[in-house]
């Protein structure tokens, strides 16, 4: 259940990077209530995620789940470049990930 947590609170942890992009183009209270709702949502997950993950391996998965989350969204929804390199480092983010999972 912990873990289900922390992958819940890592995609919230992108829709909260969704929801910045949002608020800097529409500054509205639907735009900020989103944006509160998303991370608000992302930090109560990882916290009940915690109670059996250690913090040092939950808040490092949370943060790479939402890097590469947000790197992957910013380049295949919004136009940013594709670059092998980039798509390199995100394996490399993945990959210690499920090394943390692991050991875990």
């Amino acid at each position: 259940m912990e873990w289900i947590a922390l992958v819940g609170a890592g995609l919230c942890e992108v829709l909260g990077v969704i929801a910045l992009r949002r608020v800097t183009l529409n500054r509205t209270l639907g735009s900020y209530l989103f944006l509160a709702i998303a991370l608000g949502s992302s930090f109560l997950l990882l916290t009940l995620s915690m109670t059996k993950i250690s913090m040092g391996t939950a808040y490092a998965i949370w943060t790479g789940m939402g890097t590469a989350g947000s790197t992957l969204l910013g380049m295949f929804a919004f136009g940013e470049p594709k670059e092998g390199r980039r798509l390199l480092f995100i394996g490399l983010i993945l990959v210690s990930a499920i090394g943390l999972k692991t050991l875990s």
